[in-house]
């Protein structure tokens, strides 16, 4: 016997689920991944070649990320580590099947880019300072 298709439950979609903190710490475990992977290895593979190529070359990179544009992409990244960082450690408490509670796991989820703010906070304000004196 054929299946209709009309018959067949349909796949849920972002439109019916209720956003939830635990659904978007999930999401962004993922981008913060794939930016690291692509924007923060290509920073580091311009800072090492810049560094290996002379004073000139390191110059242009100092340059362009001592712009207040570049800075802004620097704490975009440190931003993105740290997410990326809490949010896999809840993953590892979630895989040790611990959290699973709605409430714990949207406290976990909150917690996770409230932690990755104030760690992007402190780094930066730990390098401006130094540089500042």
């Amino acid at each position: 016997m054929a299946i209709r298709p009309t018959s067949r439950p349909l796949s849920p979609h972002l439109s019916i689920w209720k956003w939830r903190p635990n659904m978007v710490v999930s999401i962004f475990h993922r981008a913060t991944g794939m930016a690291l992977a692509l924007g923060g290895l290509g920073i580091l593979a311009w800072w090492l070649a810049a560094a290996a190529s002379g004073a000139q070359a390191y110059g242009l990179f100092r340059d362009v990320f001592g712009h207040w544009a570049g800075l802004v992409v620097l704490v975009g990244v440190t931003w993105a580590f740290f997410q990326h960082l809490f949010s896999g450690l809840r993953h590892f408490w979630l895989d040790a099947g611990r959290g699973y509670e709605v409430g714990a796991a949207q406290r976990s989820a909150v917690l996770a880019f409230v932690a990755a703010l104030l760690a992007t906070a402190a780094v930066w304000a730990a390098l401006l300072l130094r540089s500042g004196s």
